[in-house]
């Protein structure tokens, strides 16, 4: 348990300070760069440190989840697709570069928070583990397809990236009912809204 802990706070601190790499290419790598005005620049660059803050935040949650989970399979299911999650950050990390802004000063936060949540929700069992796993990618899928309605149209390879991430999500959802996810009541889900819309209008500016 010793061993497993140290894994996971060097694995929270490369989350947090660390360069993510991606086995799969950046998707829209090969798209040229269209020039956008400063405004949809600063537009973009705000969207997307939103969807990094979120890859943070799913990392977290991924490995608290994963560290008290009690069944194998869950466990590994957990882990592959945190790897994918890893990858979303490396790529929102490269586009944020790309557009001249700045990851969320609120990132160590943000994670603390969703790693306490990871693990509460882990210690409910694992039915209550996958509810909450595929409940969290359903409503980032739909905050994905949100962004893709407010980014610049001619922001071709941000588009691109929200796009490959929108379907990453949608598979892990699915794994998760297919696991025996818990279908969790309205009242869970508005507050589960409620505090993904705190967190990504913070996320926005600061």
């Amino acid at each position: 348990m010793i061993d497993q802990l140290i894994i996971e706070f060097d694995r929270g601190l490369r989350t947090l300070f660390g360069e993510p790499t991606s086995l799969r290419p950046t998707p829209g790598a090969d798209l040229p760069e269209e020039a956008l005005s400063d405004e949809e620049r600063r537009h973009a660059a705000g969207l997307m440190r939103v969807n990094h803050c979120g890859e943070v935040c799913a990392q977290a949650l991924y490995q608290g989840q994963a560290l008290v989970s009690r069944d194998d399979e869950i466990r590994q299911s957990l882990v592959q697709a945190a790897q994918e999650e890893t990858e979303h950050l490396a790529w929102t990390e490269q586009r944020i570069g790309e557009l001249g802004g700045r990851k969320s000063l609120l990132n160590p936060v943000w994670y603390l928070g969703s790693l306490t949540l990871g693990v509460l929700a882990g210690r409910l069992g694992d039915r209550v583990n996958l509810g909450f796993l595929a409940e969290t990618e359903r409503q980032v899928e739909q905050h994905l397809s949100d962004h893709l309605e407010r980014l610049p149209g001619s922001d071709a390879r941000s588009r691109a990236i929200v796009e490959q991430m929108r379907r990453d999500e949608a598979e892990h959802a699915a794994t998760a009912v297919k696991l025996g996810a818990a279908d969790f009541p309205p009242p869970v889900r508005s507050a589960m809204k409620l505090a993904s819309r705190i967190m990504t209008r913070t996320a926005y500016w600061v």
